[in-house]
C-alpha cells in the first residue's frame, strides 16, 4: 500500500469522534449531491445542519487543529449552499438531455470538493488534537497523580527509559502531600522539577519556568557566582575552564587551567558529580557531565567557599576563600550556547587548509534564508567546483528544527537511498502507539550531492532534529562523526506536544512522538541510564593537552580533529 493510501486509510486513528462524524457527513453529502437519487428523501435536507452542530460541539470541546478547521469550513459551506432546501425542498426529476452537462459539472465539482477532506486526513496524524490537561484547580498531589497517569499512557519513551510509573508515584506523591499540607510552594516546585528531570529527556520542560528572570529557588541556590566554571577531564581532574575578569576567583589568585583539588573540604570530583541543577534535563552522561561543571561553581549569594587548588603555573598547592556575589548568572550565560533566529541557519566557507566547512546553526528557515536545504545545495556545488579536499559539517550547539529539512540536507551527503525515520504517536482511538504513515521519511541521494570525504562535528548540545544528520550518516563509508561527547540524546518528536497546566501556574511540555528506525525500534533518544544519542566515531579525549588548547588557548579542537581524521582517510586510500 502506498504512503498516500496508507495515510488516508489509517487516518481514523488520529481523528476525534467529532471529526469522524464530520468526515462521514461531508463525504455522504458530497456523494449524494454528485449522484442524487431519483427519489427525494426529505431527511437528507437536514443532514448539513447536523454537520454544523457537530462542528460547534467540537469547537466547544477546544479542537482548533488545522484538520478540524478544514472540516468545519467544508461543513459550513455545505450548509450555506443547501440551507434553502430546509424550507423549500428540491424535487428530483429525470434530467432532460440539455441539462446533463450541468449534472456532469455538478458531479465533478462535488468530487473536487472532497479534496479538503483528503487534506485533513493527510494532516490528521501530525496535527491531531492533543488537548492540554488542566490540573490547576487540583491539589499538588492530585495533580501529580493525574499527570503521572496520563504520561504512563502517552509519554513516548516510557518503555525505552524503563520508567516505573508506580515507583514514581510512591516516591513523589508523599512529597507533594507534604508540600500541600505545609503550603510550601518551593517544596512543590522542587519536587515537580526533580520528577520531570528523572526522565532524562531534553524535550521535557517547564515552559514558563523563567530561571534567570524571577525564580526565587534558583536565585537562592544558584544565584551567586565565584567567577569560575569547571571542566572535568577524563582522568578525573577538575580544572578551571572559565575565569571572569575581576571576579573573586581572579582576585584570589586563581587562573585558567588550575586544578581544583578540594571544595569546602570535600574532594572536587565528588562535588562536581553531585551538582544537580541545569536549565534542562540532561539526557546523556556527556550532557550531564558538561552541565555539572557549570553548576558546581554556583551557590547562594554571600556564601563562602574554601578552595584548595593546584596552580597550573608552578604545580603549587594553594588555598583561597571566596565569597559568592550576584553576577546576573554570568558564568552560566558565558557557557550556554547563544542562538538567535536572525542568525543565518547555514553558512559555508573554504578553510585555509583546503577543506570545505559548513556550519548549520538550526534546521529551520528564517527571513534571510527561506530555503536552508537549497542554500546547502548551492554551497556544496560551489565547494565541488573549487575541488575542496573534503567536507566538514558542523552541527555543534544546534537545537534542531524540522526533520524534513534535515532529511533533505542528508540527501546531499548520503551515498545510497536509506531510511530516515518512521514516526509514531499515541492514538486515543486505539489506545496504543501507532505509526503515522504520512511522516515516513526516506533519504534519497542527490545526483549533485557531495561524493567525497565528510566529517560531522557534534557535541552534547546537538539536539533533536540536529541529531538526525549524524544518526542517518553514521557508518557510511568516507564519513566520520567527531566530538568530545555523543549528541544530546533527545530526538523525540514535538508535533503536538503533551501539555499539562499544573497548580501554581506551571505549564509542562513533553514530546508526543518517537522516531523509529527501519526495524521499528526507537532511535536517537537516551535510555534511563543516560545512554543514547549518536556517539562519535572519533571521540576527542578531554585530557590536559586538549583542555589547554580549547579552554586556555581558544583553539577549535574538534575541528582540528576532524581535519586530522580526513587527512588520514585520504592517505589510506
Amino acid at each position: 500500500m502506498s504512503t498516500l493510501a496508507a495515510s488516508l486509510f489509517e487516518a481514523y486513528k488520529w481523528l476525534t469522534p467529532y471529526e469522524m462524524v464530520l468526515c462521514a457527513i461531508d463525504l455522504f453529502l458530497l456523494g449524494w449531491y454528485a449522484f442524487p437519487a431519483r427519489r427525494p428523501y426529505r431527511w437528507v435536507d437536514f443532514v448539513p445542519s447536523a454537520g454544523v452542530l457537530t462542528s460547534a460541539l467540537s469547537l466547544l470541546r477546544g479542537d482548533t487543529t488545522l484538520p478540524a478547521l478544514i472540516l468545519y469550513g467544508l461543513s459550513g459551506l455545505l450548509f450555506l449552499f443547501t440551507a434553502k432546501r430546509i424550507w423549500a425542498p428540491k424535487r428530483h426529476a429525470p434530467l432532460p438531455k440539455r441539462k446533463r452537462l450541468r449534472a456532469i459539472v455538478r458531479a465533478a465539482s462535488c468530487l473536487a470538493a472532497m479534496s479538503p477532506i483528503v487534506l485533513a486526513l493527510l494532516l490528521a496524524g501530525e496535527l491531531r488534537y492533543n488537548p492540554a490537561s488542566d490540573f490547576r484547580n487540583l491539589s499538588y498531589s492530585e495533580a501529580f497523580v493525574r499527570l503521572n497517569e496520563r504520561l504512563s499512557k502517552e509519554y513516548p519513551f516510557g518503555d525505552r527509559k524503563q520508567v516505573d510509573w508506580e515507583a514514581l508515584e510512591r516516591k513523589y506523591a508523599p512529597i507533594f502531600r507534604e508540600a500541600e499540607k505545609k503550603r510550601d510552594k518551593e517544596l512543590y516546585y522542587k519536587a515537580l522539577r526533580e520528577y520531570l528531570f528523572s526522565f532524562r529527556d531534553g524535550h521535557v520542560k517547564i515552559v514558563n519556568e523563567a530561571l534567570y528572570e524571577d525564580n526565587p529557588v534558583f536565585q537562592r541556590e544558584a544565584g551567586g557566582g565565584f567567577g569560575i566554571g569547571a571542566v572535568l577531564l577524563d582522568n578525573g581532574q577538575v580544572r578551571v575552564g572559565l575565569l571572569l575578569e575581576g571576579s573573586p576567583a581572579e582576585r584570589g589568585g586563581m587562573a585558567l587551567g588550575d586544578e581544583i583539588v578540594e571544595w569546602n573540604g570535600r574532594p572536587a570530583l565528588d562535588v562536581y558529580q553531585a551538582a544537580a541543577w541545569s536549565e534542562n534535563p540532561t539526557a546523556t552522561e556527556g550532557d550531564r557531565r558538561m552541565n555539572q561543571g557549570r553548576f558546581m561553581t554556583r551557590a547562594a549569594v554571600g556564601s563562602q567557599v574554601e578552595i584548595e587548588y593546584r596552580s597550573r603555573a608552578n604545580n603549587e598547592l594553594r588555598k583561597a576563600i571566596l565569597q559568592a556575589y550576584e553576577d546576573d548568572y554570568a558564568t552560566l550565560k558565558a557557557t550556554k550556547a547563544k542562538l538567535k533566529r536572525t542568525d543565518a541557519p547555514i553558512e559555508g566557507r573554504v578553510l585555509d587548509n583546503g577543506y570545505g566547512y559548513i556550519r548549520i546553526r538550526y534546521f529551520l528557515p528564517n527571513d534571510a534564508v527561506p530555503d536552508p536545504a537549497g542554500l546547502f545545495t548551492r554551497i556544496v556545488n560551489d565547494f565541488q567546483n573549487r575541488s575542496v579536499k573534503g567536507l566538514i559539517v558542523d552541527v555543534r550547539d544546534n537545537p534542531g528544527g524540522d526533520d524534513d529539512v534535515a532529511a533533505a540536507i542528508a540527501g546531499h551527503l548520503s551515498a545510497w537511498k536509506r531510511h530516515y525515520e518512521f514516526v509514531s504517536y499515541y492514538s486515543r482511538t486505539t489506545g496504543r502507539f501507532e505509526i503515522n504513515a504520512g511522516e515516513t521519511r526516506v533519504i534519497t541521494p542527490k545526483e549533485s550531492g557531495y561524493k567525497g570525504k565528510v566529517a560531522i562535528l557534534v557535541n552534547h548540545n546537538t539536539v533533536s532534529s540536529a541529531e538526525g544528520l549524524p544518526l542517518v550518516l553514521k557508518g557510511q563509508p568516507r564519513t566520520v562523526i567527531v566530538g568530545f561527547t555523543s549528541t544530546n540524546g533527545s530526538f523525540g518528536v514535538m508535533s503536538r506536544p503533551i501539555e499539562a497546566k499544573m497548580p501554581e501556574g506551571y505549564l509542562l511540555r513533553f514530546p508526543d512522538g518517537r522516531s523509529l528506525d527501519a526495524r521499528y525500534a526507537v532511535q536517537g533518544d537516551s535510555d534511563g541510564q543516560g545512554r543514547g544519542g549518536v556517539s562519535p566515531d572519533i571521540q576527542v579525549p578531554l585530557n590536559e593537552e586538549t583542555f589547554a588548547a580549547k579552554y586556555i588557548e581558544g583553539q577549535d579542537v574538534e575541528l582540528q580533529a576532524a581535519v586530522e581524521a580526513l587527512e588520514k582517510a585520504g592517505s589510506a586510500q
